[in-house]
């Protein structure tokens, strides 16, 4: 199987040579359109809660 691959390959070099400068351009522009974030958010998660009730202040 590998050999019919490597055969292939050899007899139609223009092919192979177009399919990797294609996979290589899309790598470059994946890596573009990627954000990337240098520095991470590193504050504690904050979440306020509402709540309905009544407090005692006079204990």
């Amino acid at each position: 199987m590998i050999e019919k691959i490597i055969e292939w390959s050899v007899k139609n070099k223009l092919i192979v040579l177009s399919l990797i400068l294609m996979v290589f351009g899309a790598s470059i522009w994946a890596l573009k359109k990627t954000p990337l974030d240098a520095i991470p958010d590193l504050s504690p998660p904050q979440v306020i809660v509402f709540t309905n009730g009544q407090v005692n202040l006079h204990q």
